[in-house]
């Protein structure tokens, strides 16, 4: 039985869908005013993984990822301009051009790192009605007022009638009016400090609007996701996931959403969030130089890494740690994940070896040991789902696989032993090896060479053997690359490569 950590309660819940075999999850998806940094992998390969195992488990996903393309102000407020705009200003371009640039710049990332697509990938911008819908919603339960062209949702009344804003995160509100300053810059027309925009009034030089029954503006980043999660997932759903740094405010500010709406309810009945990432021990930011985006980080651009890294190098890092721990990224770090996820992917090559077929004229075998040599392959089998069972720890499913692997190499390189197994345990444990690896946990092997490298390294055997009048090793290596479609040319300046044209 699948078991999750829901920070909603604070412990670990054994998962059942409310509408099986279908599941319902939405991860709050980027902000696409710029690149994707490193941080902004490890949610989307958390629940990647996830999103694999539940299928894998036979259940029928409905994987939701959203794009904010408007509505997320640079203070993760209600102050400030918005990001995207402010982007669009610096760059002389309309915001949905800078939207559009980023937002394939993402899936383009997301691909690279083994993500599949969600199912559905709703744009804030393409959801104003529905969030209007929702807003007035919410006014009519009077649990939201107008002000001045805004609409702001009423934290206290919500309180007073039942509500408990901070739940989630475990902030208190007296605590948090002690520690905001009603003062801040557009502020002060809310009535307590932690009021939230539902909707903003858009000033005359504001790039991103829409008409409203308030006046023209733009939604808040909050609304955004309860908006298009009860869309296409319903008001009550299984899972809401995201980063532990968006617990606060972003989604307990949903969660009291979806409760002050016309079918009122958490949203979400699990609420999932992975952990946060250090560079080197340190936060990542700017001004400490260790601020990596994925193009950088796979460029090896960035000061702050000696080298570039794979794609399914940062995946098997990511993997390394449980998704509620913190994790530190270093250059010894990422060469140990390259390490053992490079050994993964040997042994994936030695399952596709005839190295753990039982030769047909080995000796008779004690039958007893064949069974209980069969019972203790199946059982080391079984451990990476057991692992994953408990609240998806992939550390140690991924130590289980070494176990496995460790046992496969053994078999390979002892007929003896491996005659001592029955085939039948021997190919049940090389499917669910390859299950894990590939299906569930996404890893899957890169191209370590250059074609381009390669190439040239042909084309100097080629002159070797020319030059040593080796002819059958000439016409070896012009068969061997014509069926990879090149064919080799004797030129009076060397020797040179062209694709076939037959």
């Amino acid at each position: 039985m699948l078991t999750l950590y829901n920070t909603l309660t604070r412990k670990k819940e054994s998962f059942a869908p409310l509408h099986p075999p279908l599941v319902g999850l939405y991860l709050c998806g980027p902000t696409v005013y710029n690149d994707a940094h490193l941080g902004n992998a490890r949610g989307p390969i958390v629940f990647d993984v996830l999103t694999r195992y539940l299928r894998y488990r036979g259940f029928q996903v409905r994987y939701v990822r959203n794009i904010t393309d408007v509505g997320h102000l640079v203070g993760d407020g209600d102050e400030g301009e918005d990001k995207l705009a402010r982007a669009a200003r610096a760059q002389k371009l309309e915001p949905m051009q800078v939207a559009q640039h980023y937002t394939v710049r993402y899936r383009q990332a997301m691909a690279a790192l083994g993500c599949l697509p969600p199912d559905i990938e709703p744009q804030a911008s393409g959801h104003i009605t529905e969030q209007i819908a929702l807003i007035e919603e919410i006014i009519q339960r009077g649990l939201a007022y107008e002000v001045n062209g805004s609409v702001y949702f009423d934290v206290p009344k919500y309180n007073a009638e039942g509500g408990e804003y901070g739940r989630l995160s475990g902030r208190v509100v007296e605590e948090l009016l002690a520690n905001t300053r009603a003062e801040l810059a557009g502020q002060a027309e809310k009535r307590a400090p932690t009021d939230f925009a539902l909707w903003k009034s858009a000033a005359p030089e504001h790039l991103m609007r829409w008409p409203s029954p308030w006046g023209e503006g733009f939604p808040g980043w909050h609304l955004e996701c309860s908006a298009m999660s009860r869309k296409y997932l319903g008001a009550e759903f299984d899972i809401h996931g995201g980063g532990l740094d968006l617990m606060f405010p972003h989604h307990e500010c949903e969660i009291a959403q979806n409760e002050a709406s016309a079918t009122p309810g958490t949203g979400a009945r699990f609420w999932l969030h992975n952990n946060m990432l250090t560079v080197n021990g340190q936060k990542m930011s700017k001004s400490l130089g260790n601020f990596i985006t994925l193009n950088e980080f796979f460029q090896g651009s960035s000061d702050a890494l000696s080298q570039a890294y794979s794609p399914m190098t940062l995946r098997f890092f990511f993997l390394q740690a449980q998704y509620r721990s913190p994790i530190d990224l270093s250059d010894d770090a990422l060469q140990a994940a390259r390490k053992g996820y490079r050994k993964l992917m040997n042994g994936l090559r030695l399952l596709d070896s005839e190295k753990l077929k039982v030769k047909s004229e080995e000796a008779e075998i004690d039958e007893q040991k064949l069974v209980a040599n069969s019972q203790q392959l199946n059982a080391l089998a079984a451990k990476p789902f057991e692992f994953l069972d408990d609240d998806l720890n992939t550390p140690r499913a991924l130590a289980a696989l070494f176990d496995l692997l460790k046992r496969f190499n053994t078999l390979a390189a002892t007929p003896a032993a491996l005659a001592e197994v029955s085939p039948e345990a021997v190919a049940a444990a090389a499917a669910t090896y390859r299950t894990v690896v590939v299906d569930i946990l996404g890893l899957r092997d890169e191209p370590r060479a250059s074609a381009e490298e390669l190439l040239t390294l042909a084309l100097g055997f080629y002159q070797e053997a020319k030059l040593e009048k080796a002819y059958d090793k000439v016409d070896q290596i012009r068969s061997a690359l014509k069926t990879q479609g090149i064919v080799i040319k004797d030129t009076k300046t060397g020797v040179e490569w062209a694709y076939s044209e037959e």
